[in-house]
Parts: C-alpha cells; structure tokens; sequence
C-alpha cells in the first residue's frame, strides 16, 4: 500500500511539474480480505488533457471543499484529493460516502473525518497524520506539494522519489530529507580531536607568524589610554574633552621595508624590540563629539577628520612611548605676538614623552610639515635607542609654544600621502581579471536570479530568511560595538550610513542566493542537505552536524597549513613570509569590537562561500561536465590567487606550493561537500587567520584568542552533539 501511495504521489507530482491540474484521480480498487489485510487490484491517474490543463472536473467524491464551493482548482486542491484516495487506498472505505453534491457539501461543511485508524487499527500512525493532513479544510494547512507527501510516508526517500518523478527536490523535499541515521561515534570523536589539536597547534605556532606573538604586547589598552592622556596634558592639552576614541592599528612602513631589504631566514625577530614601531595604540579627544564620516560604525585615526579646533591625535608604541601627535591649532586667534616672536615651544617635553634623550640628538633643517597651520617648526636626528644602528629624524611643530605636530621618520617612513601608487604590468592585469571576474559573477547572478523567479523555483523562503539573519545580525552589532553618540540625529545619521551598506550586502546576498540554489538542489541534491535543514530550522538535524564538523575540519586544515606555511621557509633559508597571519590587531582593544570583528568576519566568509559556490554553478552550466567544470574553477581561482603568491615576500615557489594547496581545499569543499560545509570553512578559517591567538590564556591579549577558541571548539562540539542523531555521545563505535 505504501508503495502504491508513493507511485500516486510521483504521478501527480510530475503532472504538477508539467503545469496539469488533475481532472480525476482514479482511485484503486481496494478491499479488504477475510483476515482484514488490505488488498490493491486495481490503480490510476487520469489528467486533463486539450488545452484547458487548470480545470477540475472529475469525479465530485474526490473534490476539495473549496471545489464543490465553487473556486477554482490549485495544486492544493490536488492533494486534497490525493488524501481521499489515500484514505481509501489504507482502510478500504472512502472518507466521505455521499450520493448527492448536496449531500457530500453537507458533508465537508458539518462533518469530520473518521480517522483512519479507527477502521484499520494497526495502521501506522505516521500514515494517519499524512492523511489526515491532506484532509485540512483550510488549503494552506495542507502539504507543500505531491513530493512532500511522498517523503513523509514511512520509508521514503525523497530524494529518490524527486529524481523517479522526473523533478528537481523543492526545498520542502530536501528539508523533509535529513537523514535520521548518527554519524559514527568514531569519526565525530576523530573530527573533534583532529579539530582541537589543530587549533592547539594554531596557537602554539601563532607567536612565530603572527604580528601580535612577534611585537611586545607588555601595557593594557587601559594604561596605554591613560599614558596618551597624561602625553596630551604634558604638552599643554588640558580641557576636557567632550568625546575620545582609541585603539590598535598597524604601522606597515617598516614591515615593507624589511621585505625589501632583509632577505634572511629570521628577518621578523627584528620586530621583537618593539622599536621601529610595527603596532601603535593610537589615541583621539575632541571638543565635539566624534561622528563618523563614513560608513563605519567606529571611529578611526583618520574619521572624523581631524578639523575642529582642540582635536587631538596621539600614537603610542606598545610600550607606551609617544610616536606620533597631532593638534587642530586655534581658526582664529586675535592675541597678538609679543615682540614678533612666539613663545618658544619646550621640545624637551615631547622627547621625554618618546623615551628619546634630546642631547644625543642634532639639530637639523625640518622637511616634514606639519598637518595644520604652526608658527615653529624644528628637526633633529639622533639613533634610535632599542636600535642604534638606525638613524631617525624627529620633526616637531607649535603654535604659540604649544605642540601641533610630533613625527619619528626613519629611512623606512614614507611620505605616503604624495607617493604615487605603482603598479607592473603583471599586477595590473591580475587586478583586472579580478573585476572581471566579480563582474562576471554579479551579473550571472541577476540573470540565474530572474530566470529562477520566473519559473517559480527560487528559494525565495530560504532567501529571506537568509537576508533576514545578515540583517537582524549587523543590528544586534551596531548596538554592541558602534561608537554611540548621545544625540539622536547623529546617531540615527550613523546607523543610516552604517546600515545603507548592510542593506546593499544584504540585497547582493539575496539574489546571489536565488541564483544559486536552484541549481545546486538540481545538479547536487545530497550536497544542499545540511544547507537546507539549516534554513528550515531543524539546528539539531545530524546532517547538519556533520556538515558542520567537517566544515570546522576543513577550516582548521587550512589554517594549520597556512601557520605552517609562515614559519617553514626559514628551516631551509629563506626569508619568512610577511607575517600577516592574524593581522587583525583592532580585536586587541576590547570585547565590543571583537564581537563586532567576529561578526564581520563571518559574514566575510559567508558571501565568499555564496560567491564561490556561484561561480562553480557557472562554470557547471557552461561546461555541463562535473569534472570539466572544477578543472575550470581550479584555473580561475589559480589566476586570482596569483598576485597573492608574487606579494608573499619569500621564495615564489613555496608561494605557489601553498596557493596549490589552498585551491585545492577550496574546491574540494565547494564542488564535494556542499553549501553548508562550504559557510562553515570559510568562515571559520576567516576567523581563525584574522584574529590573534596565543598560547599565554591569562595574558592581558589573550581575551581576543581564548574567545575565538572557545566559539571553534563550541562550533565543534555542538556539530558533534547534533550529528548522534540523538544517540549516546560516546556510545556504540559503529561503523
């Protein structure tokens, strides 16, 4: 009986596809023998046929209610009667047995169904509840579709029932698909073990790689602001200011230069003194409050611009020591100058501020001006303490005796604001075969996006929804981690600039996912499981954590590798890569702006995901060969990555080994392993290769990495959970 409910459901399913309403669903011949047992003897479907596929006219004991009220036929109508022969099919009794239209009005208008169950007894209740769901009166109480109904017999494969019927499987089906089996004890315990050694070796190898294990981290962002405050007073800065700003960034002038002129194996160790300075704690008071110019939602050394009058700028190195400082001089000033001449500024404040000693220093002619107006300017060069063997300069500027201008050149600086930007030819072409190919990319996007709307297969549920969590998400951010304004047009001002650019994320992400998924549940069904289940709500689904274990494992996979990528060169003497393995310094300066950072950060990855899932779509419909297609995307990443490879700053051929390698993983989970898999590395390995982690869990930096790991390791542990399906966790070793 089963077996024939599911054959009547791929029937009307593939007439639905086709745009046929059902003119009459012949129901079987069912009867039940001697001992009670239901027999078949006879089945069928008869659709309409002629032009007119969208009446329904067949036989009225099989019509919907809203039918014999008069409306039209619907696909839902369809499965109304669908349920009625099911009923038949299971009890060998019609549910309603009338001999007038009349009579089977009254019928569906004052009565109800007799359950199945209570005809045959022994009836499987998950067969009840499909009839009786068929059966609601209200048509959107009823299945989404045919295929639904197949899926939720016992035993269907709705994915088999999908392809028999000649159909793509709508969300519905894929949803109604996870799979109920555990994964294995064994392989989630090995993928969490695998996971959490992997980080334990991330971290460990972080100090050799990473800015953040290399340059002394010894003063809290707390006492560093308090150091800038004490600088900014020293020097004559003494009102209060209405609003201040601060945080890390990184000064990247001597970082260049040693790529270009150390080439040994252990160039970076030079970053271990602190000085040069490679991480500055930069430090900002206003009069007015700080309101950002641009889109972000926090305050940056550069926005606002430093134009109102008494704003302030200070840079620190990490240990405290003052690097750079900047003033707003007065717009208008009416005291006059006594004798012609200013008060002569006390330079000796400003290198005692910089831990310089002013007699070991020789006056020179200054070269660097100053950001604003000043009525003195001065210069010196002297070595630099931690580093004898370089030569600073140190240019200074007042107005009216008062600091404006504080600067430490050294033959690495660049006057970075009059430079122009170079570029070869090699460069040059690769950054236009990167347009090219987001272009390429966008545009596809909108035409598979507006192709699968018109034909009504579009995720557009799962869309929204999607667009509806980036949305919700960047929200709850903006409260977290914003740099909130106590006046309520500013603020709304920020959100509206902040949130124009989440709008438009948003929007690209929408119609990229239309655009994708269609194709990816037609071309690779299984591999939209997790993705789907995902979407539908069904968080504890072992499809989905087993997508996400082996997501988190590709992530950790490819961060080890690249750790190791950072620091093997000099065991065979080359000089080490640019360390720019969790560069992300900002995440050091409190919780708020890691939260935001995370956030960022993962969303990063989803739209890397979403778009390298796209292209391969592309590439699939182009070349409409599996294998033709990744040979392609392994091409085309291998072009953009290429400039990535030329920049590393060590032996090319270690570049291009680690690039082949990272491709590889990228192909692998995108083209194998499906959508989730596909968000939950990228993101995860996004995180794990901008933040800084350590090792040292108690020091004051730590909190960016002990966070970081713990939201991994609770990923982990909770795609493990979910992937036992319910089982013991540590149960069964099955196989």
């Amino acid at each position: 009986a089963i077996d024939m409910a599911r054959q009547l459901c791929a029937g009307v399913a593939a007439a639905h596809e086709r745009g046929v309403l059902h003119r009459d669903l012949k129901p079987a011949n069912v009867m039940l023998d001697g001992e009670g047992n239901i027999r078949i003897t006879d089945f069928g479907i008869a659709t309409a046929g002629g032009e007119d596929n969208n009446v329904l006219a067949g036989t009225p004991q099989y019509m919907a209610p809203e039918q014999l009220a008069g409306k039209p036929a619907t696909i839902k109508s369809d499965l109304y009667s669908l349920g009625l022969i099911l009923f038949e099919i299971f009890t060998g009794r019609r549910a309603y047995d009338a001999r007038t239209i009349g009579d089977l009005k009254l019928l569906h208008d004052t009565g109800t169904v007799t359950t199945p169950s209570s005809i045959v007894r022994d009836l499987d209740p998950v067969v009840e509840r499909v009839i009786l769901r068929c059966l609601s009166k209200a048509p959107e109480d009823r299945p989404a579709s045919a295929l639904t109904v197949a899926v939720a017999l016992p035993g269907g494969d709705p994915l088999a029932a999908a392809l028999a019927a000649g159909e793509t499987p709508s969300p519905d089906i894929l949803a109604a698909a996870g799979e109920a089996e555990a994964l294995p004890a064994w392989k989630g315990l090995a993928a969490v073990v695998f996971i959490m050694a992997g980080l334990a070796v991330t971290a460990a190898l972080s100090g050799r790689a990473a800015l953040a294990g290399l340059v002394p981290l010894d003063k809290p962002p707390a006492v560093l602001s308090d150091r800038a405050q004490q600088i900014a007073a020293s020097l004559g800065y003494i009102d209060r200011p209405m609003d201040s700003a601060d945080g890390f960034s990184v000064a990247n002038d001597y970082v260049r230069w040693i790529v270009d002129n150390d080439q040994s194996p252990h160039r970076w160790d030079a970053l271990k003194t602190g000085s040069p300075p490679v991480v500055l704690f930069w430090a900002r008071t206003s009069p007015r409050l700080l309101a950002t110019e641009g889109a972000q939602s926090d305050v940056r050394p550069g926005d606002p611009a430093l134009t109102i009058v008494g704003m302030t700028l200070t840079l620190l190195d990490t240990r405290g020591r003052l690097r750079e400082f900047h003033a707003v001089p007065p717009q208008f000033d009416p005291d006059p100058v006594v004798d012609g001449k200013a008060e002569a500024p006390r330079w000796s404040t400003l290198f005692d501020a910089a831990g310089l000693s002013m007699s070991e220093f020789t006056p020179t002619t200054p070269e660097w001006t100053p950001r604003g107006f000043a009525d003195t300017r001065a210069a010196w060069e002297g070595p630099l303490p931690d580093a004898p063997a370089f030569k600073v300069r140190v240019e200074a500027a007042a107005y009216r005796g008062r600091p404006v201008s504080f600067l430490m050149v050294g033959q690495w600086s660049r006057a970075s604001r009059m430079v122009p930007l170079k570029r070869t030819a090699v460069q040059t072409v690769l950054n236009a075969l990167e347009v090219v190919v987001l272009v390429v990319l966008i545009c596809g996007a909108l035409l598979l996006a507006r192709h699968n709307l018109k034909a009504k297969r579009a995720d557009t549920r799962g869309a929204g929804r999607l667009a509806g969590f980036v949305l919700t998400g960047y929200a709850v951010t903006w409260l977290i981690s914003a740099h909130h304004l106590p006046d309520f047009s500013l603020e709304l001002t920020s959100f509206m600039k902040y949130y124009a650019d989440v709008l438009l994320g948003a929007a690209l992400l929408l119609v990229i996912y239309l655009a994708l998924e269609p194709y990816v549940r037609r071309f690779w069904p299984d591999s939209v499981l997790g993705w789907t289940r995902l979407m539908s709500g069904h968080l504890r689904d072992p499809r989905v954590g087993r997508d996400i274990l082996i997501g988190c494992s590709f992530a950790v996979a490819l961060t080890v590798l690249e750790v190791f990528y950072k620091v093997s060169p000099p065991l065979f003497g080359f000089p080490a890569p640019t360390p720019d393995f969790a560069s992300d310094i900002g995440t050091l300066a409190g919780v708020s702006v890691l939260v935001h950072r995370i956030w960022d950060i993962a969303m990063s990855g989803l739209f890397t995901s979403m778009f390298a899932v796209l292209g391969f779509v592309l590439l699939r419909l182009i070349f409409r060969r599996n294998s033709i297609a990744t040979a392609a995307a392994f091409v085309v990443l291998g072009l953009v990555q290429a400039q990535t490879a030329l920049n590393s700053g060590t032996s090319l051929w270690i570049a291009a080994l680690f690039q082949v390698c990272l491709i590889l993983f990228i192909v692998t989970w995108v083209a194998r392993c499906g959508l989730l898999v596909s968000v939950v590395a990228f993101s995860v390995e996004q995180v794990l290769d901008d933040l800084p982690l350590t090792t040292a869990v108690s020091h004051w930096s730590a909190t960016t990495s002990n966070v970081t790991l713990v939201l991994v390791i609770a990923l982990t542990l909770f795609g493990f959970y979910a992937s036992r399906a319910g089982q013991p966790l540590f149960g069964k070793f099955d196989v």
